[in-house]
């Protein structure tokens, strides 16, 4: 007995989703905001006391760009000198980096730079880099000038935005603008993806993916 519907749409007709995987490193100096940043990205959330992050800490999420999911793997880096000869092993390989500063701290800009340099240096040759000016719900406390850290950007061929990870400002759209970046060469069937890279590919992982992220045309 064939169920009511059952011609309405076959296999043939589905569309296929492509799907992208890139290894996303977050590096900055200590309470720039970091974990907030990807806490905001991941799970729409804001943790006004936020725990410091002990070497690194891993989350993933996926964004939708038309036919293709982009799933970042995320690394969170711990902020703290003390960290500083672990982040090697965790942006090697990576295929993008945000390096986030504080603009209420000038310090905080310049530890950036070093970051940039290192990642310019030492990084995958390709590397998508984005550089973040959080807390810019603190603007009256402001002590890098957002021309000046646009100046540095494009002369540095980096993507920036001043974000917020409390009030969410420009957060979906800087992880938005990155994966527009990432090369879609790598783009395999999801078949193929889910038996050689991993890729969750359960319904509701690709609902959730477009149902809380802006899709770009």
């Amino acid at each position: 007995m064939s169920s009511r519907g059952s011609g309405s749409r076959s296999n043939g007709s589905l569309p296929q989703t492509k799907i992208c995987q890139f290894k996303l490193v977050l590096l900055g100096d200590m309470a720039v905001g970091k974990s907030s940043l990807v806490l905001r990205f991941v799970k729409g959330q804001f943790d006004e006391f936020q725990e410091t992050t002990i070497g690194a800490a891993f989350l993933a999420q996926s964004v939708c760009l038309d036919d293709t999911t982009v799933k970042f793997e995320i690394w969170d880096t711990a902020g703290q000198e003390r960290y500083h000869s672990l982040a090697p092993m965790y942006y090697r390989g990576a295929q993008a980096a945000i390096v986030v500063f504080d603009i209420t701290k000038p310090e905080t800009f310049e530890r950036a730079k070093a970051w940039v340099k290192e990642l310019q240096r030492q990084a995958s040759p390709n590397i998508v880099i984005a550089l973040a000016g959080n807390k810019a719900d603190l603007a009256e406390k402001r002590l890098v000038e957002y021309e000046e850290a646009q100046t540095y950007a494009e002369d540095t061929s980096l993507l920036f935005m001043e974000t917020s990870a409390k009030t969410a400002m420009n957060v979906n759209e800087l992880f938005l603008a990155i994966a527009k970046k990432m090369p879609k060469t790598d783009t395999q069937n999801p078949t193929h993806a889910a038996r050689h890279r991993g890729v969750n590919l359960h319904p509701e992982t690709a609902t959730s993916c477009c149902s809380n992220i802006q899709r770009l045309a």
